[in-house]
């Protein structure tokens, strides 16, 4: 797989979990995506604000302060274009249902793995 595939792309990553944001930061850093990180809701709908350039937001549900649905939610007031995506540990149908009937453009569960991250990525890239 080519590693240098989302050259040009701004993404936030939303993870609370330190070591899971690491390990996001780590598959994503060899994809020449500028990378930006928040640890809760709040601080990724600060973000998002001060980052109009943003192109895809990695969002984890379970977040401190806010949770992913209300900043997803939040964030779609002022940025109705950016692509979000759910993290989730759950897999259930209804779950999946809940998730993107709340805004976000798609979800990936957990434990990720990088290949189907960054073919989930690229598939929202434009055709070239």
């Amino acid at each position: 797989m080519d590693t240098k595939n989302l050259t040009g792309i701004k993404l936030l990553i939303v993870e609370d979990d330190l070591s899971s944001r690491l390990y996001l930061n780590k598959i994503l850093e060899k994809t020449g995506a500028t990378l930006l990180n928040a640890g809760d809701g709040q601080e990724a709908i600060d973000i998002s604000m001060d980052n109009p350039d943003i192109d895809i937001i990695l969002m984890d549900i379970q977040l401190p302060v806010l949770d992913g649905y209300s900043s997803a939610k939040k964030i779609r007031e002022f940025r109705n274009n950016i692509i979000i995506i759910a993290q989730t540990a759950y897999g259930l149908s209804g779950d999946m249902e809940n998730i993107l009937s709340s805004g976000f453009d798609d979800y990936i569960i957990k434990p990720i793995y990088s290949n189907q991250l960054i073919e989930k990525l690229i598939g929202f890239l434009p055709e070239k």
